[in-house]
């Protein structure tokens, strides 16, 4: 039997919104104020949500605990199984020793804490999620700037303010995609707009997570690199966005910004170094640069049999080749990563039609139907168990051929993975709960209450549907999820009030971005990423203002947009 959505159940509209809005709140206060541990916390939230859903909205009680079931299926598979083999391979590069040697890698390369922000969290970050997206890049930036000495706090909230600009794109374009799905809008008109918002804060990223590590002066020394990684990134991204489409406007952004920060600092390096010691942040005057080479010679140290250490010469071509060996091997398993997994996303189609297997969730497909003025739709529920098509298979594929390479044996592999499980279980029961929550608001049709509310703005929607974006990505965790939610509604909401459906869908993606952050799914990653699991509420409270600030001016960039020339002429037809 068919369920009827009501999107004002308590006759009262401002009533309503506020009992719709029950379980985030329940969820952050539990989070940040009352310093919950959040596998607890995400227990709770699904408790408020199912009672606000079944007393407050008047869904049938079977209705609301199959959504829940639904909701966590999905978060444990695509998404858990994503970010449990994200943690095996780095779980393996630790026990092989290739993650020290990274760290050291990259110390060379970047010794300064503020530039390795920039090219670790912010470049790097985005390439990560251009290639996978859904909390891998939070996972590997965060545990990479661990092992540079940042402190816990500090390499967990600066990786989730660094993941913003590209995550509109992530993951091969599939929130656009997603969004073009959901809404019937041309998928590259929604590319061309994002492309039209998101560089303007690609370039504002990395100045602004320098900031938030060092402060202005700490800015004030390294702004070349700061303008040189996001001048780099986002012309890359309006380009390809506006030009190619959505797939690969992050791994060229990317690929763009890490190649020129690494020109610039073969020719300017910052007056002063800031490191981490004993955990705190540190400055000191550059020392002398280490001398030029031996005359056409590489000195290499070598131990004779009384055991003296001795300089000998060996010719450059030798020195070179040896060099490039050890370069390229503590970036060997990521290699692997970024090189599997894009193929295993460009042939995703061909993947799935070897084996497609979706369910219907009994109980719950279209058995529950949106009204006007939401789209007048049936809610499907089609759980798709395609293990061979998704990304996290794609990913554990990487890290076996990873470790072989690493010379790791096969039992290893398997001690290695089972410690992966044990360490990571709390975060998947967290994950799992959050996307139930997620569902049973989207299901009993809180969000549309939300959404709705906001939809009342009138001229001021611009803005405010720009916040509802971020409002969908902080309660879903996914830019995909909220173009899903909260698509439909911004596409009628702009024709209602006579504006562009395409720069409302875009700003509905643009505007999510910014709620990366705070979204629950992704501070899990980063806290289980760096061991701090249980200071969760600590990281929320670090990047929440970052991320309203953020998003308040996304949506007065596309406020803008909408009405003030110059800027009515970026929306995209």
């Amino acid at each position: 039997m068919t369920w009827f959505q009501n999107y004002n159940p308590l006759n009262d509209a401002v009533l309503s919104t506020l009992v719709a809005a029950l379980p985030v709140v329940v969820l952050l206060v539990s989070i940040a104020i009352l310093r919950i541990r959040i596998h607890l916390a995400a227990v709770i939230g699904l408790v408020a949500a199912m009672l606000v859903a079944v007393l407050a909205f008047s869904m049938p009680l079977s209705l609301a605990a199959t959504t829940a079931a639904y909701g966590a299926a999905f978060g444990l598979f695509p998404i858990g199984w994503l970010i449990l083999n994200i943690m095996f391979l780095y779980q393996l590069t630790v026990q092989q020793g290739r993650f020290e040697m990274l760290r050291k890698r990259l110390a060379g390369i970047a010794p300064d804490a503020r530039i390795q922000v920039i090219l670790i969290a912010f470049a790097f970050g985005a390439f990560l999620e251009g290639v996978a997206g859904f909390g891998a890049p939070v996972a590997i930036t965060a545990a990479i700037l661990i092992q540079l000495g940042f402190r816990p706090l500090h390499a967990s909230a600066l990786s989730l303010i660094a993941n913003t600009a590209p995550v509109a794109f992530g993951s091969l374009g599939i929130p656009i995609y997603t969004l073009s799905n959901i809404t019937g809008m041309d998928e590259f008109a929604l590319s061309k707009m994002v492309g039209r918002q998101l560089p303007v804060f690609s370039m504002l990223v990395p100045f602004w997570v320098v900031t938030a590590l060092s402060g202005w002066r700490g800015l004030k020394g390294v702004w070349p690199a700061a303008l040189t990684a996001g001048v780099a990134f986002a012309v890359p991204q309006f380009l390809v966005s506006n030009f190619h489409g959505p797939k690969l406007v992050d791994i060229a952004s990317a690929s763009c910004s890490i190649v020129a920060v690494a020109v610039l600092l073969r020719l300017w390096k910052p007056a002063e170094l800031w490191r981490y010691r004993n955990g705190r942040l540190s400055r000191a005057p550059r020392g002398m640069a280490m001398p030029e080479g031996n005359g056409g010679l590489a000195p290499v140290i070598s131990t004779v049999a009384g055991g003296a250490p001795t300089l000998q010469t060996v010719s450059v071509d030798a020195a070179v080749h040896a060099g490039f060996r050890v370069w390229i091997r503590p970036w060997l398993p990521w290699i692997v990563l970024c090189v599997v997994v894009l193929g295993w996303g460009l042939f995703k189609d061909n993947l799935n039609n070897l084996s497609d297997p979706k369910w219907a969730v009994a109980g719950l497909h279209l058995m529950v139907q949106r009204v006007p003025p939401v789209a007048a739709t049936a809610e499907k529920a089609m759980f798709d168990f395609n293990w061979m098509a998704a990304s996290g298979t794609g990913v554990l594929l990487a890290a076996i051929l990873a470790g072989f390479m690493m010379g790791a044996s096969p039992r290893t592999m398997l001690g290695a993975y089972f410690k992966t499980i044990l360490r990571i279980r709390l975060s998947l029961l967290t994950i799992a709960a959050m996307l139930a929550i997620g569902y049973v608001t989207k299901y009993s049709g809180a969000d549309a209450t939300l959404g709705l509310a906001l939809a009342q703005t009138g001229s001021y929607y611009p803005f405010f549907g720009t916040i509802l974006g971020w409002l969908g990505v902080a309660m879903t965790g996914s830019d995909t999820s909220s173009n899903a939610l909260f698509g439909g509604l911004q596409k009628i909401t702009a024709n209602q009030i006579g504006i562009s459906p395409i720069l409302m869908g875009a700003a509905n993606s643009s505007g999510g971005v910014m709620g990366k952050m705070i979204d629950a799914q992704s501070i899990v990653v980063a806290t289980t990423a760096t061991n701090w699991y249980g200071h969760e509420g600590d990281i929320l409270r670090y990047v929440f203002w970052h991320s309203l600030a953020l998003a308040v001016l996304v949506g007065a960039l596309v406020y803008l947009q909408a009405y003030v020339a110059p800027f009515t002429a970026m929306v995209a037809k």
